[in-house]
């Protein structure tokens, strides 16, 4: 049976995605995952007139939840060629930083990435006005040469921009070959290569995406020419950092990946604190609460780079100050630009 709540919510995305009669979408799954979800979005799908139904593939050893870049359609030509002839598919796999993904965009398919519980999609459900906030923070990224992030904690770290793309977030996709996720809030893009140089202080109520939970104690980071190259802390923080991206043997889990802010006021910076006993809580929380900086190591495929490490950390930051060349955009985790501003927001 389905629910109704559920139906009704993923039928008001799917008229965001402007799904439309004489379309085709495909829910892509694994096992036995995501199974009301997927239901509800079959049944959306037909409400608006689409034809859809569900590919649902094994997982195997290699490819678990939680390691980038690295899921079932590799080496399944079948399942792509599928996929490459839909209108839109809806991941609830995790395709990102895949070449696996890039393909399947560039055949023009639009893709849903969906991977938090129900009360998430409900609680930061998509607006046409953070569509519009992000795409504004898209644009001056695109014009940007420069960023400079700057904290009280002792971040100072600058970025040399125009070689990578930007991308927009804002939690549904409505263009031939766009990738957006359900939900989100911000927009992205990445420094030069060998251009990113300066210092990023984590400090505590910061956050470590990989393992949901806050920085207890302040982790610096020394970055030069686009890698870190030293990790300092008095705490545990600092060691369950560098031991983690160690445990990949990969020197490219050091580089630094993508960059930019939060723009989505109701997602919720303390959400961790509260649903510890929700274990399918994923990160969009974390990654898109309105003023933070989304610092982040790892893997750059999505942008068009060539790091595929499997190793992907997101480090949310509070309470950075952060300019584009000499235009300023958060003031201590603040949104100051009134394009992006929301007088109600913050977090």
């Amino acid at each position: 049976m389905l629910d109704v709540e559920m139906l009704e919510l993923f039928t008001r995305e799917l008229t965001l995605c402007a799904v439309k009669p004489g379309e085709t979408v495909v829910v892509l799954t694994a096992e036995d995952e995501w199974k009301d979800h997927a239901q509800a979005f079959m049944a959306a799908a037909e409400a608006l007139g689409a034809s859809t139904f569900n590919l649902n593939v094994r997982r195997g050893q290699r490819n678990a939840v939680g390691v980038q870049g690295r899921h079932p359609l590799v080496g399944n030509a079948l399942a792509m060629q599928t996929l490459k002839s839909a209108s839109m598919v809806i991941d609830m796999v995790g395709l990102l930083f895949s070449r696996e993904q890039a393909e399947i965009q560039a055949a023009g398919v639009r893709i849903l990435r969906v991977m938090e519980p129900f009360h998430v999609l409900k609680q930061m459900f998509p607006t046409e006005d953070l569509a519009r906030r992000v795409e504004h923070a898209k644009g001056l990224l695109e014009k940007a040469t420069r960023m400079r992030i700057t904290s009280d904690a002792g971040t100072d770290v600058t970025y040399h921009l125009g070689q990578y793309p930007v991308i927009s977030e804002y939690g549904y996709t409505h263009e031939s070959g766009r990738w957006d996720h359900f939900p989100s809030g911000f927009a992205f893009t990445q420094g030069n290569d060998g251009a990113v140089d300066g210092r990023v202080v984590l400090q505590p109520g910061d956050i470590l995406c990989a393992f949901k939970q806050y920085v207890q104690s302040p982790v610096t980071l020394e970055i030069r020419q686009g890698m870190v190259v030293d990790i300092q802390g008095d705490g545990m923080d600092a060691q369950l950092i560098k031991s983690y991206i160690d445990s990949f043997h990969d020197s490219r889990a050091y580089a630094v990946s993508h960059i930019g802010w939060g723009l989505n006021e109701k997602a919720r910076w303390y959400q961790f604190s509260v649903t510890r006993q929700l274990p399918l809580e994923h990160v969009m929380n974390a990654l898109s609460f309105y003023g933070n900086v989304l610092f982040s190591l790892g893997p750059n495929l999505e942008l068009g780079g060539t790091n595929d490490t499997a190793c992907h950390l997101d480090l949310p930051l509070r309470r950075c100050s952060l300019w584009l060349d000499d235009v300023q955009i958060l003031s201590e985790g603040d949104v100051i630009h009134p394009a992006m501003r929301v007088d109600s927001g913050g977090a």
